[in-house]
């Protein structure tokens, strides 16, 4: 039960220290996405985690539900790139509307903007962060947001198993 109570703890963490007008759940689909297609050794070396793990997601999917919370998934493309969707295309009619996105993954920094910040864990659930412009350039030494994609492209991003350009580092990829 440690998914379900920790999503749950996060859950309510945010919707009382946010107080949001609105909230949308993502999740991956299992099978492929398109990154998958152009580049198959994507996310490669990582290991699957434990049966026990996508055993919890229904009964996670049910407190969402019990929340009255919607939720969105797409096969083929991953639950970041519905964050991504839903955080930007609400500008369409809506520019008011400021998206506060919660996650621990640092790739969804490069989505931050004037209208756009991300909620995350900073010490397990007890201490949390909100990530606006000048927070992101900070942690990623000098780095803005929309920079992210660019230097991950260089640098290569090991976590997804992206490889960079040979002999750039972090430091020649900042520069």
């Amino acid at each position: 039960t440690n998914a379900i109570y920790g999503f749950t703890s996060i859950l309510i963490k945010a919707i009382s220290d946010l107080k949001p007008d609105y909230i949308v759940a993502t999740f991956d689909v299992s099978g492929g996405t398109f990154r998958h297609k152009e580049f198959p050794e994507y996310k490669a070396q990582r290991k699957k985690p434990p049966q026990e793990l996508y055993d919890q997601i229904p009964i996670v999917k049910d407190v969402l539900r019990s929340f009255n919370i919607p939720i969105f998934e797409k096969t083929g493309f991953e639950a970041d790139d519905l964050i991504a969707t839903v955080s930007k295309l609400k500008s369409v009619d809506n520019s008011h509307i400021e998206s506060i996105i919660v996650t621990g993954d640092q790739d969804i920094m490069q989505l931050v903007d004037e209208n756009t910040k991300v909620f995350s864990p900073k010490k397990g659930l007890s201490e949390t962060i909100l990530y606006d412009e000048r927070l992101v350039t900070d942690k990623f030494d000098g780095i803005t947001p929309g920079q992210i994609i660019d230097y991950k492209a260089l640098r290569g991003d090991p976590s997804d198993n992206i490889p960079g350009v040979r002999g750039i580092g972090h430091k020649g990829a900042v520069d």
